[in-house]
């Protein structure tokens, strides 16, 4: 414990990282009040209160703002589909693969098109959202006039949300975007915990509880070993003279990562999930239309986990072959005169690598897939569906990546400074000692 209260004051003895955590702290407050501001022309007591099924799931995401109507009821959604189809075009279209290798500026272009983009799926979304989602009965105005002014609302929301996460990764601490959507699920733990907790005391089953929380211990131990799981590729570089210095010569590694799309192939595989949900409401007399609608679209059906599961894993494959190109790690190591011990430069690198990469990639997906079902169990369990969501899938991973980048964040300030860090693999102890980072 005192080890921890020292680490705390050499935290906030950095003027920096203090400054920029409170940065942080302060913007997240400013996205979390804006949760609670309701759209003018609503009356609140009479929204659906429902947090089951698909509505729920969302709800999740967006620390609730989505079920009360509030202003940033779409949250920093919209620009995550935006980023994400972004991120195919430039797979799929020379042009975007142009502006990708033309480094700031591409990259000043990209992000233009994003917010763009934006700002379309949001007034797309929000005319959805504003006219299957919102009672007409809790509108105090004009239908019409409420429908158009609140999509003006919305759309700036969304627009500010954006604006708060930009504004955290350059002067806060973490990806500001991740940062948005964890503090919004984070804000429903402590209720959902409450709630479990009390139901188990009041059915005088507090041993059962302690084992949700023990397992719920190990879960989160598992979605971390995932998360920083790698696969080392050794590399030799070759000895360079230059005058009368050596260059060179050092063995330094590859690391790939087991999860190298990271949540991504939950998120497209749980968009196509809401899919059977539809079938029915497009055909309500058809009997094959209502198997489906029964069977996956429950999350807690067998039929809707073995589907969700085999989804995330052709989509993992799918992403991981768009972040980690073999071809372009092969050239990368052979302009710098570097190669793989036994393994010749050129296609024969570029190949072993896709060899390593697919193999490494089939129980990173399959573990992923378990991470992501296991809430499904845990309500076949008995657990309450609030707290079983935080038991794996996207919000678990979310959580953890997000908190896992923040504290190596702040280690990296940390060991600048000589001081211990956060982490073990980083420990600096002394300024005369010229340790180096593990």
């Amino acid at each position: 414990m005192k080890k921890l209260f020292v680490t705390l004051k050499n935290i906030f003895s950095i003027e920096e990282l203090r400054n920029r955590i409170i940065y942080t702290v302060l913007l997240l407050l400013v996205f979390r009040l804006g949760s609670y501001i309701v759209l003018p022309g609503i009356e609140p007591s009479l929204l659906t209160a429902n947090r089951g099924g698909i509505l729920g799931m969302i709800d999740l995401f967006l620390g609730g703002a989505f079920l009360k109507a509030s202003i940033f009821a779409l949250g920093i959604m919209p620009y995550i589909s935006a980023s994400i189809v972004l991120q195919l075009l430039q797979v799929a279209l020379p042009s975007f693969q142009k502006l990708q290798k033309e480094g700031e500026s591409g990259r000043k272009k990209i992000n233009q098109y994003t917010r763009f983009l934006t700002i379309v799926i949001t007034l797309a979304q929000s005319f959805g959202y504003l006219t299957t989602t919102i009672p007409k009965e809790a509108i105090l105005v004009d239908y019409w006039f409420f429908v158009f002014t609140s999509m003006v609302i919305l759309t700036t929301g969304t627009m500010f949300t954006m604006w708060l996460g930009e504004r955290i990764t350059e002067r806060g601490i973490g990806n500001g975007i991740s940062m948005l959507i964890m503090i919004g699920i984070v804000s429903r733990l402590p209720v959902a915990m409450i709630q479990e907790g009390t139901s188990r005391f009041e059915s005088q089953e507090f041993l059962i509880f302690i084992v949700e929380m023990v397992f719920l211990f190990f879960v989160v131990m598992g979605v971390v070993m995932l998360t920083q799981a790698t696969r080392k590729i050794p590399v030799q570089y070759a000895k360079q003279v230059v005058g009368n210095k050596v260059y060179g010569g050092q063995r330094q590694y590859i690391p790939l990562k087991i999860n190298a799309a990271g949540v991504m192939p939950i998120i497209f595989a749980q968009s196509l999930m809401f899919l059977p949900a539809l079938i029915p409401t497009i055909l309500p007399e058809s009997d094959v239309a209502t198997w489906i609608g029964a069977n996956f679209a429950d999350y807690t059906k067998l039929g809707y986990n073995i589907l969700f599961a085999l989804l995330i894993i052709l989509f993992t494959y799918f992403y991981t072959a768009i972040q980690v190109d073999p071809n372009r790690i092969s050239e990368d190591i052979k302009r710098n005169n570097g190669f793989i011990p036994g393994i010749k430069p050129g296609p024969q690198t570029s190949e072993y690598i896709d060899t390593i990469l697919s193999k490494i990639t089939l129980p990173g997906a399959v573990f992923l897939a378990v991470i992501a079902t296991l809430p499904a169990f845990a309500v076949r369990l008995g657990v309450t569906s609030e707290f079983a969501q935080f038991y794996g899938g996207t919000s678990l991973l979310i959580m953890v990546g997000v908190i896992l980048d923040t504290l190596q964040q702040i280690n990296s300030y940390l060991l600048m400074r000589r001081y211990e860090g956060l982490m073990k693999s980083g420990k600096v102890k002394d300024r005369s000692q010229n340790s180096a980072v593990a």
